[in-house]
Formats: C-alpha cells, sequence, structure tokens
C-alpha cells in the first residue's frame, strides 16, 4: 500500500481592512507603513505584502503568508514590536476587520 502525501499547508491572505483616526494624514500613515516593513518581512512565512485605500477613506492591507500558522504567529509577534506602535495608533480599531483566506490562485507579482 503506497505511503499516504503528507499534508501541504495552503498559503494564505490575511487580510485587514480599517478607517484611520481622525486627523491622520493618509500620506503619513503611509509612511508608517513603510516603517513597518522590515519587520513584517522578517517574519517566517512572509510572501508580499500591500496596502490600498479606497475613495471612501476604507484601507485594506493584504499580507500573504505560507500558511495559516505563520500567519497567525507573525501577527502575535509584530504587534508587540516598536515600529508597530505609531502604525496601530493611527488606525480606528473600532471597525477593523481582520480575516484569512486560501489563496486559491495568484497571477503576476
Amino acid at each position: 500500500m503506497p505511503e499516504p502525501e503528507p499534508t501541504r499547508s495552503k498559503p494564505v491572505a490575511e487580510i485587514v481592512t480599517f478607517r484611520l483616526r481622525p486627523g491622520t494624514d493618509a500620506a503619513a500613515f503611509v509612511e508608517l507603513a513603510r516603517a513597518t516593513n522590515k519587520d513584517v518581512a522578517a517574519q517566517p512565512g512572509f510572501l508580499r505584502r500591500s496596502l490600498s485605500c479606497d475613495p471612501s477613506g476604507l484601507w485594506t492591507e493584504h499580507i500573504e503568508w505560507a500558511d495559516l500558522e505563520r500567519a497567525q504567529a507573525a501577527a502575535r509577534t509584530v504587534m508587540a514590536l516598536p515600529s508597530f506602535k505609531p502604525f496601530g495608533a493611527a488606525i480606528d480599531g473600532e471597525g477593523l476587520v481582520l480575516r484569512h483566506a486560501e489563496i486559491l490562485l495568484t497571477m503576476g507579482d
């Protein structure tokens, strides 16, 4: 009887939507996000990150991770890092929504 194939972890997207605290300048916030890039990229399982904002002021951070376990571990780690304090302080936590979704298809880079 053949050996069962090992279970492979699936890459996941961490999708966070939020609004900024009133009075926060969008360009200044992008620089706060940029200041966290090195710490995010250093997390095991990190693949890529993007940040966008729609005309209504709803921001979306989209981070791709090698698997859900590493995404969850990174979330616990980065929130305690000094670079994240100003970034997190600029976000209105009341409407923040975080979710993870299995990546089924990617295209381009």
